[in-house]
C-alpha cells in the first residue's frame, strides 16, 4: 500500500523556521518525482517545490530563497526546510509523489503550518 506521511508542521513565529518531512512507503522512491504543495484557507492548492531522484529542484517564486526541498533516498523521505516564515505561509502543506513514467500520483494527508505571533 502506498503511503505518504507528512510531519513537522506546527505553530511558528514570523521569521522563524520549520522543517517538514514526508516519509514514503510502498513505492520505489527513486522512480518518483516528489513535490510539496500548500493550500491556504479559501485558496486553491499551490505548487511550492519539486525534486527529482537526481536532486534537481524547482521552486515557485514566492518561496524561492526561503524554502529548500531535499530528499534522502535511503530513508524514502523528502524534506521542506522553511526559513524566514511569514504569516502568509500559513496553510496545510501536502506531499505529492508522481511516478516518472506512468504519472501515477499519490498525496499525503497534509500537515498544518501556522505562522503567527
Amino acid at each position: 500500500q502506498v503511503q505518504l506521511v507528512e510531519s513537522g508542521g506546527g505553530l511558528v513565529q514570523p521569521g522563524g523556521s520549520l522543517r517538514l518531512s514526508c516519509a514514503a512507503s510502498g513505492i520505489i522512491f527513486s522512480s518518483y518525482g516528489m513535490r510539496w504543495y500548500r493550500q491556504a484557507p479559501g485558496k486553491q492548492r499551490e505548487f511550492l517545490a519539486a525534486i527529482t531522484s537526481g536532486s534537481s529542484t524547482n521552486y515557485v517564486d514566492s518561496v524561492k530563497g526561503r524554502f529548500t526541498i531535499s530528499g534522502d533516498n535511503a530513508k524514502s523521505t523528502v524534506y521542506l526546510q522553511m526559513n524566514s516564515l511569514k504569516p502568509e505561509d500559513t496553510a496545510v502543506y501536502y506531499c505529492n509523489a508522481v511516478h516518472i513514467k506512468t504519472l501515477n500520483t499519490y498525496w499525503g494527508q497534509g500537515t498544518q503550518v501556522t505562522v503567527s505571533s
